[in-house]
């Protein structure tokens, strides 16, 4: 490749390195990073491939900064289903839908606050959580658990809650996905997204929580990739003017740092290119590009670097808007270095939430409190021998990863050892699925463990007939409870991250009363 620019000093240079956002793989720093953070890189994105345990990941933002004390160490750790910290393990945190079900800000906040935590003992400064998108469309294939519910106010609330949390330990918040994601039926990572709702319900519904979010004083938002005709006929809100720059900066009054979602995701890149898409979102207002999660190598780094200063030059994007830009990356790095030495502090602690429960165990207090039982008309009582669980799984969201392990049988054979369990996918029939699950059960007890099953009419087939063959049968439902209760017991876990697990695990075998 040809590089534009030999003289790493270069202001234009080193504007253009500042606002990128790139990945990397490995467990320990790449040469090539090292170099291109001295030669003004500003920002760098973890992911699951980049973290083994703690140690590991604090010891690799510390080789980070000792390249450059200043650096941004992003992540995209919501907690609950989304988790990067914990990727092989499944969080120790419920996601937003969970908390949302709570419906207790107080619980909220601690819980983020214990995330933050986490992340800044890590050296890990920028999270790009939370998600205000209100699931105003049941068949989002993309959103669901992550966020806080369907009430506007509601989502609003917790939205100002999670900010205030993370905040407060020093860790920059990232609110997503501007204007809001949560009434599609399309995944941005593999097409374009489209809204075809008229202005007045994007003032009342979408942007309430992102309202709150700025007056709660999020560092950042980040950019959805979608597009919204009310606000701009042509080009997805990440590309838009109208909606960057018009509608979050000149009309909310956001000042912060815009980030956008992943470039290389398919509603950008199958349709403008990873290096056009970034000039044009800088155009447009936006501050940092973030990509790395599937492109994640130096030649990316060098082609938007490129794409950049070759805009400028040719008076595609002016000098300024790219100064700005950088200097809004800069800005949040020195908020992100004082706001790490203020919380660690003596008495920073005492500002934690009062919730109960508050600290080290907060995502388990929350994942339990979380959990909706319904007994159905022939209860069958808890589990106490061990049983089969028959695992509907859906293909994994790219969000979410099929890295990260789901469900009950972890936590359930550890309270009742010689718990099997069968993986149930919609590539069998009905019939045979069901007669599976039954040979492999034999006698006893099935926990039928679903995701969404409103979303998945095979998935919803198949449980009814197993439920007919055996009504003692208990349903874990772990995504979106839209479905009708079914089951002689019906539990509800609002999200799948392992403390979920944990608490339906309780629940089913008689550890927690509901049964």
């Amino acid at each position: 490749m040809t590089t534009l620019v030999r003289g790493s000093s270069d202001t234009l240079t080193r504007d253009a390195l500042t606002v990128l956002q790139p990945g990397f793989t490995g467990t320990t720093a790449p040469d090539w990073l090292l170099r291109r953070i001295g030669e003004g890189l500003s920002s760098v994105g973890l992911f699951g491939r980049n973290i083994a345990t703690p140690g590991q990941l604090a010891a690799l933002t510390a080789r980070l900064r000792a390249e450059r004390d200043d650096v941004l160490v992003a992540i995209d750790e919501e907690g609950g289903d989304v988790t990067r910290l914990e990727v092989r393990t499944g969080s120790s945190f419920p996601g937003n839908y969970a908390l949302g079900s709570v419906d207790d800000v107080d619980l909220t906040r601690a819980v983020a606050r214990e995330l933050g935590r986490r992340l800044a003992e890590c050296g890990v400064d920028l999270n790009w959580a939370p998600s205000a998108d209100i699931n105003s469309n049941p068949d989002n294939p993309v959103i669901g658990v992550r966020s806080f519910g369907a009430g506007t106010e509601l989502a609003a609330r917790h939205t100002v809650a999670y900010i205030e949390g993370l905040q407060s330990a020093g860790v920059a918040a990232c609110t997503k996905h501007f204007p809001g994601h949560g009434d599609t039926n399309v995944d941005s990572h593999h097409a374009l997204p489209r809204i075809d709702v008229d202005l007045a319900t994007v003032h009342a519904r979408e942007l309430v929580p992102f309202r709150a979010a700025i007056a709660a004083g999020s560092k950042a938002v980040m950019s959805a990739h979608i597009l919204l005709p009310a606000l701009d006929p042509d080009r997805p809100a990440t590309l838009s003017p109208q909606i960057l720059t018009g509608l979050l900066r000149e009309e909310l009054g956001y000042q912060g740092l815009i980030v956008t979602d992943g470039m290389e995701m398919q509603a950008i890149s199958s349709t403008y290119g990873i290096e056009r898409g970034s000039v044009l979102a800088i155009a447009a207002g936006a501050d940092a590009i973030c990509v790395g999660g599937g492109l994640a190598d130096e030649e990316t780094v060098l082609r938007l670097r490129d794409a950049l200063v070759t805009a400028v030059r040719d008076g595609d994007l002016p000098e300024e808007r790219l100064a700005d830009a950088a200097a809004r990356v800069r800005a949040l790095a020195d908020w992100t270095r004082r706001a790490r030495g203020a919380a660690a502090e003596p008495g920073a602690a005492s500002q934690e939430g009062t919730a109960p429960g508050s600290g080290k165990e907060i995502g388990l207090v929350a994942a339990r409190r979380a959990v909706r039982v319904t007994v159905g008309e022939r209860p069958c009582g808890p589990v106490t021998a061990a049983p089969h669980i028959a695992a509907f799984t859906p293909v994994a969201n790219i969000a979410v990863g099929d890295d990260t392990p789901w469900g009950v049988a972890a936590e359930l054979s550890a309270l009742l050892p010689g718990t099997t369990t069968g993986t149930c996918t919609s590539e069998a029939g009905t019939s045979a699925l069901v007669a599976d699950v039954l040979a492999a059960a034999a006698d006893r007890r099935i926990v039928a463990v679903v995701r969404d099953v409103h979303r998945h009419p095979w998935m919803a087939a198949a449980l009814d007939a197993l439920i007919e063959a055996r009504p003692d049968t208990v349903v874990v439902e772990m995504g979106v409870d839209a479905a009708p209760p079914r089951g002689a017991v019906h539990i509800a876990t609002h999200g799948a991250a392992r403390v979920c697990g944990r608490a339906a695990a309780e629940v089913i075998t008689g550890k927690i009363a509901g049964i």
